[in-house]
């Protein structure tokens, strides 16, 4: 079985290390949506100014080129990606229709937590309250797996694995 997956949620959630861990664990290749920022975008929230929807469509059009290339390859892939809305869920979707979002959800105290560990991350902490107010969960008709951060990244990857296997029963 081929995985093509997005993690998603807000910055602080875990996505690189969780999409780096299921990458290694599914046994596919992995990329960190942050690498296809142009320098303007990185610029734009190193100074603490939230990026718009202008700013967002070319970096999604590039992460979705990925993920189109992944799907047809027959391989798969996993991208960590924000993905906060809908529309930028969709965007991903038309181009690899077979995309799997998988969301990291915490409450604020534990997402605040980890994003203090980060210190030198381009996303400032201060950015975080944009974040939590544009993420739209997941809806009943997207294909997504909602796993609690609040765990082991070993655990979290089980948490993806058992619903996957759990769907194909």
């Amino acid at each position: 079985m081929s995985h093509l997956l997005v993690v998603m949620g807000v910055s602080g959630s875990g996505k690189s290390t969780v999409g780096a861990a299921l990458s290694q664990r599914l046994r596919v290749p992995f990329a960190d949506a942050d690498d296809f920022h142009p320098e303007a975008n990185i610029a734009k929230m190193a100074r603490g100014e939230a990026l718009d929807d202008a700013d967002r469509w070319p970096w999604l059009e590039e992460i979705g080129r990925w993920l189109a290339e992944h799907e047809a390859s027959g391989r798969g892939g996993v991208m960590s990606c924000s993905a906060l809305r809908r529309k930028y869920r969709d965007q991903l979707r038309h181009h690899a229709p077979a995309t799997t979002f998988v969301l990291l959800e915490g409450a604020r105290a534990v997402i605040e937590r980890r994003q203090a560990s980060r210190p030198g991350h381009f996303m400032p902490a201060s950015l975080l309250t944009s974040q939590f107010a544009t993420l739209e969960p997941l809806e009943p008709d997207e294909d997504g797996v909602v796993l609690d951060v609040d765990q082991s990244v070993d655990a979290i990857v089980q948490g993806y694995v058992d619903a996957v296997d759990g769907r194909s029963r």
